[in-house]
């Protein structure tokens, strides 16, 4: 097949994935600004995109591009180094016309892959990934902000994604212009143009991700993304889908009471319960009581259920609130056994 047997069809297989690969990095690059500027906003991003069947579509567009353009890539890499036979080993000066990044392409692409798994383990599997195995820990998966806080509260988190951003930039900066070049547009004007392009478009993107990396950082060491107040208010209302999920419509006083009340008094509410219905199911007495009684069983069962619901409430508003001052005990709705 000519796109996979000949050097100018892999080339334009390249470009092509190329062009949506930085079509991608430029929006993730723009998404991610607005987790500086609105970070509620980016969090109903994150709720809007999860694990949508639109969202799930686009993830797997994305890996069968990024798939493709490496196995592309390492045919290629594999193709000029038989071509070249003894003669790589020689020691030659090289052309000044030749760029760095052109006879390093493949290695820096080899640093974005492990800068891109890093990435993926720190944000998707805890995200999109956790919504579609359905297992959710204490952070809601569209709780975006609370991930960058995880991940950027770490020493080594800045310093990997800015030696990812670099080699990203003469990546993108040499891929950007030569991808037209494989596709025909390799004339000496047009060249030169769109080297400019390509040199404007990637200094701004990374530099954009680098700004966000650093921004990130301050505020997650002063765990901005934990105390803002809007943010928490989010981030409460986020419980109650699961809420719904779990119990449905038998959890409506539960869910209205989430939405309704303000979050300094929902949270010491629901951890007050979950310790009571912790206290609950483990008191042998209760087991007795419902052991003796007509369908006692499925209603210890539902108890157990609700009493996992207020524990994971509770692990998220005591996540949230490490070193905070211990707020006042407002009464809540009780659950219905």
């Amino acid at each position: 097949m000519w796109l996979s047997n000949s050097s100018v069809g892999r080339k334009f297989v390249m470009a092509l994935t190329g062009a949506f690969l930085v079509l991608f990095v430029t929006f993730h690059c723009l998404m991610n600004s607005i987790a500086i500027v609105w970070p509620v906003a980016y969090n109903s991003i994150c709720e809007f995109l999860g694990a949508n069947w639109y969202a799930l579509a686009a993830s797997a567009v994305l890996a069968v591009f990024i798939l493709i353009h490496i196995i592309y890539a390492v045919m290629l890499t594999m193709q000029n180094r038989a071509a070249r036979g003894s003669d790589r080993y020689a020691v030659v000066r090289k052309p000044k016309t030749v760029e760095w990044s052109s006879q390093n392409m493949f290695v820096l692409g080899l640093v974005i892959l492990a800068f891109l798994v890093v990435h993926m383990i720190q944000f998707w599997a805890k995200m999109q990934m956790a919504e579609i195995a359905g297992i959710e820990g204490a952070i809601p998966p569209a709780a975006g902000t609370l991930f960058i806080q995880e991940a950027f509260s770490l020493v080594w988190t800045p310093i990997v994604y800015i030696i990812g951003f670099i080699a990203l930039w003469f990546h993108m900066n040499h891929g950007f212009w030569s991808m037209f070049q494989s596709i025909g547009w390799d004339n000496n004007a047009w060249i030169c143009r769109l080297k400019k392009v390509a040199s404007w478009w990637s200094s701004i993107v990374v530099l954009l991700f680098i700004a966000q990396a650093i921004v990130f950082t301050v505020k997650a060491n002063e765990d901005f993304y934990k105390k803002n107040a809007d943010l928490r208010d989010q981030y409460k209302e986020m419980l109650v889908p699961m809420i719904e999920k779990e119990f449905g419509p038998e959890a409506m006083q539960i869910s209205q009471a989430v939405k309704m009340m303000p979050y300094e008094q929902i949270s010491p509410a629901a951890k007050q319960q979950a310790e009571q219905l912790k206290i609950q199911i483990n008191d042998q007495q209760t087991k007795n009581y419902f052991e003796s009684i007509p369908n006692g069983k499925e209603q210890y069962e539902d108890m157990k259920k609700q009493a996992e619901m207020f524990a994971r409430m509770a692990a998220l508003f005591n996540y949230l609130e490490e070193g905070d001052p211990q707020p006042a005990q407002p009464a809540m709705p009780q659950p219905r056994n």
